[in-house]
């Protein structure tokens, strides 16, 4: 059992939200910080458990003239969260931009061997425990108890995957509480800004559709990077991140 618990702690990702700050204006997430460094709040590193693997480093750098977020994985694992109120939850469009520095050739999605990500930027729901089987309700409970997180019930991730065709969709090899598009996929150039803007609401249903045919409330939004499966290395670049 707690080898099941840490394999769903790790496919989750713990993203998990607590009170949020109210968003002020257009754009209900905070920047990632105006110097460089360390992001600011309220945006809030997540791993896993007592974690001893190294942790994904997030940082805000100048590029270009720009703050962007760096997102650097070296054999390592982790999320940058930032949580949503309630009275934001019907935010429905995302939007960002993103380039890959250097890819993680070692990745696959579809194993759990491979289970790493140069870069993903996802989308973390309320979905109602009825929605689940009661094995993965058993799971998730035992989760956010053993962790003192609330897991997110559904997540919706973007990813940038050189190995899969643009338009793969797939779910986490750890557990189907994760669920992935790739929107920049094989043939993709690196060391190139893409511009993306999705609608959540369309991708959820597209997504988890099997499971609800409503869209339920959006707790938070994550930055996400790892290679601790692979033992690999990846660099990526994160900007203008806007939901609305």
């Amino acid at each position: 059992m707690k080898q099941h618990l840490i394999t769903l702690a790790t496919g989750l990702g713990l993203w998990a939200v607590g009170p949020a700050m109210a968003a002020d204006g257009a754009n209900l997430l905070t920047g990632f910080g105006a110097a460089e460094g360390p992001a600011q709040a309220p945006w809030r590193f997540v791993g896993l458990p007592n974690q001893t693997k190294p942790m994904t480093q997030f940082r805000v750098v100048t590029l270009e003239g720009a703050r962007v977020l760096e997102v650097k994985a070296d054999e390592s694992y982790g999320n940058l969260v930032h949580d949503i109120s309630s009275q934001n939850s019907n935010a429905r469009t995302l939007s960002w931009r993103w380039r890959i520095e250097l890819d993680n050739p070692k990745g696959d999605p579809h194993q759990k061997s491979g289970d790493d990500h140069s870069l993903a930027v996802c989308a973390m729901f309320d979905l109602p425990m009825s929605a689940l089987s009661p094995g993965e309700r058993f799971i998730l409970r035992a989760a956010r108890a053993s962790s003192g997180e609330d897991v997110a019930s559904a997540t919706l991730c973007y990813s940038w995957d050189e190995r899969q065709p643009a338009g793969t969709e797939i779910e986490s090899p750890f557990t189907r509480r994760v669920r992935y598009i790739v929107l920049r996929g094989q043939g993709e150039p690196l060391k190139q800004w893409r511009s993306e803007q999705r609608d959540l609401g369309a991708d959820f249903l597209r997504l988890f559709g099997n499971e609800a045919t409503t869209v339920p409330p959006l707790i938070g939004v994550a930055v996400s990077a790892d290679s601790d499966n692979t033992h690999g290395h990846s660099l990526a670049l994160v900007g203008e991140l806007a939901l609305k």
